[in-house]
Protein backbone atom coordinates (compact mmCIF):
# COMPACT_ATOMS: atom_id res chain seq x y z
CA UNK A 1 0.00 0.00 0.00
CA UNK A 2 2.95 2.74 0.67
CA UNK A 3 4.64 1.93 -2.27
CA UNK A 4 1.30 2.18 -4.37
CA UNK A 5 0.80 5.58 -2.40
CA UNK A 6 4.12 6.76 -3.30
CA UNK A 7 3.87 6.69 -6.28
CA UNK A 8 0.54 8.34 -6.38
CA UNK A 9 2.09 11.03 -4.77
CA UNK A 10 4.76 11.66 -7.27
CA UNK A 11 2.38 11.06 -9.98
CA UNK A 12 -0.22 13.58 -9.21
CA UNK A 13 2.27 16.07 -8.16
CA UNK A 14 4.15 15.94 -11.52
CA UNK A 15 0.75 16.27 -13.14
CA UNK A 16 -0.10 19.35 -11.37
CA UNK A 17 3.18 21.09 -11.56
CA UNK A 18 2.71 20.26 -15.47
CA UNK A 19 -0.89 21.54 -15.68
CA UNK A 20 0.00 24.67 -13.63
CA UNK A 21 2.92 25.47 -15.77
CA UNK A 22 1.07 25.04 -18.36
CA UNK A 23 -1.90 27.21 -18.05
CA UNK A 24 1.01 30.05 -17.36
CA UNK A 25 2.10 29.29 -20.83
CA UNK A 26 -1.38 29.62 -21.94
CA UNK A 27 -1.72 32.73 -20.22
CA UNK A 28 1.45 34.15 -21.81
CA UNK A 29 0.39 33.73 -25.03
CA UNK A 30 -3.57 34.48 -24.63
CA UNK A 31 -4.82 30.75 -25.23
CA UNK A 32 -7.39 28.94 -23.94
CA UNK A 33 -6.56 28.66 -19.98
CA UNK A 34 -7.10 25.94 -17.79
CA UNK A 35 -10.21 26.42 -15.34
CA UNK A 36 -9.23 27.35 -11.92
CA UNK A 37 -11.41 24.13 -10.70
CA UNK A 38 -9.38 22.21 -12.49
CA UNK A 39 -6.42 23.32 -10.33
CA UNK A 40 -7.74 22.81 -7.51
CA UNK A 41 -8.73 19.68 -8.10
CA UNK A 42 -5.35 18.50 -8.83
CA UNK A 43 -4.33 20.03 -5.21
CA UNK A 44 -7.56 18.45 -4.02
CA UNK A 45 -6.38 15.01 -4.95
CA UNK A 46 -2.99 15.56 -3.56
CA UNK A 47 -1.32 17.07 -5.97
CA UNK A 48 -0.80 20.52 -3.44
CA UNK A 49 2.40 20.09 -3.32
CA UNK A 50 3.20 20.31 -7.33
CA UNK A 51 0.87 22.99 -8.03
CA UNK A 52 2.05 25.32 -4.73
CA UNK A 53 6.00 24.81 -6.23
CA UNK A 54 4.66 25.65 -9.82
CA UNK A 55 2.65 28.49 -8.46
CA UNK A 56 5.77 30.08 -6.60
CA UNK A 57 8.53 29.09 -9.25
CA UNK A 58 6.49 30.81 -12.31
CA UNK A 59 5.18 32.82 -10.49
CA UNK A 60 1.44 32.19 -11.68
CA UNK A 61 -1.75 33.12 -9.64
CA UNK A 62 0.06 34.27 -6.77
CA UNK A 63 -2.09 37.37 -6.63
CA UNK A 64 -4.85 35.30 -6.33
CA UNK A 65 -6.46 35.13 -2.87
CA UNK A 66 -8.11 31.99 -3.45
CA UNK A 67 -4.94 30.13 -4.71
CA UNK A 68 -2.65 32.25 -2.02
CA UNK A 69 -4.67 30.49 1.00
CA UNK A 70 -6.44 27.51 -0.89
CA UNK A 71 -3.11 25.93 -2.06
CA UNK A 72 -1.82 26.23 1.13
CA UNK A 73 -4.54 24.97 2.83
CA UNK A 74 -4.83 21.94 0.63
CA UNK A 75 -1.13 21.38 1.38
CA UNK A 76 -2.11 20.72 4.99
CA UNK A 77 -4.73 18.28 4.35
CA UNK A 78 -2.71 16.52 1.99
CA UNK A 79 0.34 15.81 4.51
CA UNK A 80 -2.33 15.03 7.02
CA UNK A 81 -3.95 12.53 4.59
CA UNK A 82 -0.36 11.18 3.52
CA UNK A 83 0.87 10.60 6.76
CA UNK A 84 -2.55 8.93 8.23
CA UNK A 85 -2.21 6.55 5.06
CA UNK A 86 1.61 5.91 5.19
CA UNK A 87 1.19 4.77 9.19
Amino acid sequence: MRTALWIWFIFINMVGYLVMSEDKKRAQRRRDRVPEKTLFLLAAMGGSLGVMIAMYRKRHKTRHLSFRFGIPALLFVNAVLYGYFMM
